[in-house]
């Protein structure tokens, strides 16, 4: 048992240290290649800042590995998985030249666009993958959406993406069970989750859902794991995902972070997203029991 345990050890610290060096490999060889002003001028720099970060993460994973903090390292692991698919796609647009074709962003999207329905399905795809796997915030997938194809189609992509992401998520909590979520999320993370929206999984899941300060990729496996029902599910996703990105879209479009004026209005934005949930918390018990009880729902048993 012992011998086994060693070994499993060895080859998640392993497969770390590999995942490491693929994404080192990678990006070295991208920033070889003659491509921008900036980068040839600083390809010291930036070699020497892309192999400190993954060195960084790679140690960071050892250690907590070996502290057993499983939510921190998998996470890392995740960040690691990412980084070798970042430098990978790095390495493509150096060495085929398309570095240096884009100069602005309409450059970007007309040559996007040259793809036609393929960049849709890439886009949708990594949608999908940053709730199921990717530790990618999705207002940061949908702002990328926004520079890629502009507010109206980012907002139809991602929704189509992140809907089919949180239903997997939801089906895996549902029918795999605990002990593949802990897997996938960390044993930490969503123990702490599920203590949190103990009793009050429809209201305080629906307003999660709905405001962008917390992980919704954890918390549609946590809803998996609760009471909640598959038609409130449904529901409430469709509803609350296209609230949420259709907003995230149109405001990444619409209001500047490089003016004065646009950071006062993020800054009123957070503030009355903090708010709105503290008020929600503070009643969240009544709340939830009015809307239990008005749509008859049991708590499964």
């Amino acid at each position: 048992m012992k011998v086994n345990q060693s070994l499993k050890h060895s080859f998640n610290i392993l497969a770390a240290v590999l995942f490491s060096a693929v994404a080192i490999v990678f990006t070295a060889y991208g920033l070889s290649y003659e491509s921008l002003p900036f980068i040839r001028e600083h390809h010291a720099l930036l070699m020497s800042i892309a192999v400190g970060v993954i060195f960084i993460l790679a140690l960071l994973y050892v250690i907590l590995y070996l502290l057993n903090k499983q939510a921190l390292y998998r996470l890392i692991f995740c960040a690691l998985i990412f980084l070798d698919f970042c430098a990978v796609v790095f390495f493509a647009i150096c060495a085929t030249g398309f570095i240096t074709k884009i100069n602005s962003m309409q450059a970007l999207r007309d040559y996007i666009a040259d793809f036609g329905s393929w960049a849709v399905v890439l886009y949708i795809l990594f949608c999908f993958l940053q709730v199921i796997i990717l530790p990618v915030p999705g207002s940061i997938a949908v702002a990328a959406g926004v520079a890629l194809f502009g507010p109206l189609k980012c907002t139809l992509f991602s929704f189509i993406g992140i809907v089919l992401g949180s239903i997997v998520a939801f089906a895996i909590g549902r029918v795999v069970g605990y002990k593949a979520v802990k897997w996938i999320v960390g044993e930490d993370a969503l123990d702490k989750w599920m203590k949190k929206l103990k009793g009050k999984d429809y209201l305080i899941l629906s307003i999660m859902f709905l405001l962008p300060m917390f992980p919704d990729d954890i918390l549609c496996f946590v809803a998996g794991l609760s009471s909640m029902s598959w038609p409130y599910f449904l529901v409430m996703i469709v509803l609350t995902r296209a609230i949420s990105v259709a907003t995230t879209a149109y405001s990444v479009d619409l209001i500047p972070f490089n003016t004065w004026w646009g950071i006062l209005i993020w800054i009123a934005i957070a503030a009355l997203i903090i708010a709105a949930f503290w008020l929600v918390c503070k009643y969240s018990d009544k709340i939830d029991k009015f809307i239990k009880t008005k749509l008859k729902i049991k708590k499964r048993q």
